[in-house]
């Protein structure tokens, strides 16, 4: 992402030398600290799952675990040199082969998670653990092909990347120093994300061994909150990113003209975008959530009681996601900082006595690191939403006159949902998807239906359906 903006601003100022010198500092500083970070992780791959697991493993062994961390650590060789090749292309505004060679990844990916493991596994009779280090091979065997596909449309279409011998008035220096200023916020809120997982993953294994879980238990538990859960609901981080991110360009734009009062708008209709989007697809993993989870991943104790909390989670995580987003558009980085180490330093300190606090109560104790995380977020957005209003006079009548609109189509789809509840039907894959999909249809539909008729649909999209209608039809009635 830092590269593509710094190559991008240096095309347009025809800086043709720097962009290139640009490009080769940072290969050769990702190149550096990948091998740095393989290294680390490769050799010390039998430290990190003791201290992961603290010594306390049931279906795995030790060594399984450590086997694994070696193997998805050769991806850091390629993987990272990846995304500066993709952050190059999208500098030049060359986005096609960019977006295509993700698809190309993954696709590659899966072929060979899918045919590696079941090769290993099933044909030569070898160890679960060497099917599972196949698979985490194959981010790497993805990004490989993917590398190649982007060198040969480089090569291809060399033209489209301008180059000059003329050197600019540019140090190598102060081109390292730019690439760091661009990095150093956008890596901070990367880093301090994954640490509420890595976070949530070492103390839950910590927490339940200290009520005397079993080891078995526990490992799938962590699994399900830290892996499985996540999978299904990233769906909802990755629409609501969607939603709002040609917002983002007009808020940077408005907040140069230092139109506060624009800024303001825009960040209500970002906020509002992505509740009325998030908030349906959240209701429904909770209350489908025994059918969800069984069409992914089969019968499980804990999968559908933690994909309720897990999918909440990601709501959260959504919102602090999009605030993030839009104070790195107008450059409050500091605040950023502060309110996102905040909810992780209060998700960190919460972990652990809310699973003793739970198992006390006679509550699913491994459902108080799931609250810790909601606690976290909830208090980082609060800041943010505080202080914005307090800094720069924002405003958020509209977003709450939203929410008022979004109560009367999400009761009604929460009733509907209520009604799934009450017909129970032995859980196999073909009633689960009939379940899923009528009565999750139905829901979605009302949810629709009424947010159409009170004007919601108007405010979050600023589109008027009556009169296009009327126009499409009129146009029809004249040909």
């Amino acid at each position: 992402i830092a590269l593509s903006m710094i190559v991008s601003e240096f095309c347009a100022k025809n800086m043709y030398d720097a962009k290139e010198r640009a490009y080769k500092i940072a290969k050769k500083v990702v190149s550096l600290l990948s091998i740095i970070s393989f290294l680390i992780i490769f050799i010390f791959a039998d430290k990190i799952a003791y201290f992961l697991t603290s010594g306390n493993v049931g279906f795995n062994t030790l060594s399984d675990i450590s086997f694994g961390i070696r193997c998805i650590s050769i991806c850091l060789l390629l993987t990272p040199i990846l995304g500066v090749l993709r952050g190059y292309m999208q500098g030049h505004k060359y986005i096609s082969p960019s977006s295509f060679s993700q698809i190309l990844e993954q696709i590659t990916r899966i072929i060979v998670v899918l045919l590696g493991s079941f090769l290993i596994i099933k044909v030569f009779n070898l160890k679960i653990s060497y099917g599972v280090g196949i698979a985490l091979i194959a981010a790497f065997v993805g990004a490989l092909v993917a590398y190649i596909y982007l060198k040969y449309k480089i090569n291809k279409n060399s033209d489209l990347f301008s180059k000059s011998l003329e050197k600019d008035n540019i140090t190598n220096k102060e081109i390292l120093k730019k690439i760091i200023t661009y990095c150093i916020p956008i890596i901070l809120v990367s880093i301090i994300s994954n640490l509420y997982d890595a976070v949530d993953l070492k103390l839950i294994i910590k927490g339940l061994n200290m009520i005397n879980y079993d080891p078995k238990s526990v490992e799938e538990i962590a699994s399900v909150i830290t892996t499985w859960t996540p999978k299904i609901c990233v769906i909802i981080a990755s629409i609501s990113m969607g939603l709002i991110t040609s917002l983002i360009p007009h808020i940077i734009r408005s907040y140069v003209k230092n139109d506060i009062k624009d800024v303001n708008n825009k960040f209500n209709l970002a906020l509002s975008t992505m509740l009325f989007a998030t908030v349906p697809m959240t209701i429904g993993l909770v209350f489908l959530s025994n059918e969800i989870y069984y069409l992914f991943y089969g019968y499980s104790n804990y999968g559908p009681l933690l994909l309720k909390y897990v999918a909440v989670v990601n709501l959260f995580f959504s919102l602090v996601t999009i605030i993030n987003t839009v104070l790195q558009g107008i450059k409050k980085f500091k605040l950023i900082y502060i309110t996102t180490l905040i909810g992780l330093f209060i998700n960190t300190i919460l972990d652990i006595p809310l699973i003793l606090l739970f198992n006390k109560l006679n509550i699913y104790p491994y459902i108080g690191t799931v609250v810790s995380s909601i606690i976290g977020y909830s208090i980082s957005f609060i800041l943010v939403i505080t202080i914005l209003k307090k800094k720069l006079s924002f405003n958020y009548s509209e977003i709450l006159k939203n929410i008022k609109k979004m109560l009367l189509p999400t009761i009604s789809m929460i009733l509907v949902l209520l009604i799934s509840n009450f017909i129970n039907l032995e859980l196999t894959y073909m009633n689960a998807i009939i379940k899923f999909v009528v009565f999750g249809l139905i829901s979605v539909l009302l949810y629709i239906l009424i947010s159409y008729k009170n004007g919601l649909i108007y405010d979050i999209l600023n589109i008027d359906l009556k009169e296009k209608i009327k126009n499409i039809l009129k146009k029809n009635s004249k040909n």
